[in-house]
């Protein structure tokens, strides 16, 4: 599916959804800013000019290894509605690799490609409150587009010998694709100050397969300023132009949201 029909597919579900402009009109709107932490690990396989690597980093390899990052969440309310777009920035350097192959075969060897990655990560998102009370479900369409850049350098003398497509020791990648997710949002009031969250998303488009998973708490601690804490899982299977990035990153989310 290209850009241009995931565009329009989610335009259609806008305008089909017919709501009452009227009635919109009356209601108020509502904002929150979410600045956040997502402390993951990353785990998987990176592919570029027929050379993969096995990638298993703890989040400490990638707080040690972090070059920079933002991450941010921005929600706007109204009635029913909310529309939410989200944005990850990341870079990192690596060469807590597991095992590498390429056309001269496979070698298993920690450190045999040092990789360096910048991440960015983009969200639009469309929401309907579909069940409101104690226990409210949100109903979810969105648009993820993921961007990496990506530089490798191969640091092996040993046999078998791998090299990149064009027999080199060095390679460079920038890649983009864009995906379609549906999903619900699913939030359970247990006190005045405390919510259970629950979100989850599924879709393609570009890529094979992305999903995102995500449990965890909200807490209201002073008046419009929330603690939220939750665990994450995030995964890609995408492969296209000589770059594979079969990945997940999953860890501790910690975000500080401010509604006014």
């Amino acid at each position: 599916m290209n850009h241009q029909k995931m565009i329009s597919l989610l335009t259609l579900i806008l305008l089909s959804a017919g709501f009452n402009q009227k009635v919109l009109a009356a209601e108020e709107w509502e904002f929150e800013v979410t600045p956040y932490i997502f402390g993951s690990a990353l785990s998987g396989t990176a592919g570029i000019k027929g050379v993969e690597a096995d990638l298993d980093m703890s989040f400490s390899d990638i707080l040690e290894n972090l070059d920079g990052g933002f991450m941010g969440l921005f929600t706007a309310r109204q009635g029913r509605w909310k529309y939410n777009f989200e944005a990850v920035y990341f870079k990192l350097k690596t060469d807590d690799t597991k095992s590498i192959s390429g056309p001269g075969g496979r070698l298993t060897a920690d450190g045999a490609l040092e990789v360096s990655t910048q991440m960015n990560i983009y969200q639009a998102g469309l929401g309907y409150a579909w069940i409101e009370g104690t226990t409210s479900v949100d109903l979810i369409a969105a648009l993820r587009n993921t961007n990496i850049d990506l530089d490798a350098d191969l640091n092996i003398t040993a046999t078998p010998s791998i090299t990149f497509e064009d027999n080199s020791l060095s390679a460079s990648i920038s890649e983009g694709w864009t995906d379609l997710v549906v999903g619900a949002r699913a939030t359970h009031t247990i006190s005045e100050n405390v919510d259970l969250v629950g979100y989850f998303d599924v879709g393609a488009g570009d890529s094979d397969l992305t999903y995102q998973l995500l449990a965890g708490v909200n807490w209201e601690f002073s008046e419009g300023y929330y603690a939220k804490v939750a665990y994450r899982v995030l995964d890609w299977d995408y492969e296209d132009n000589g770059f594979k990035w079969d990945m997940q990153a999953d860890g501790a989310l910690l975000g500080l949201g401010i509604r006014f």
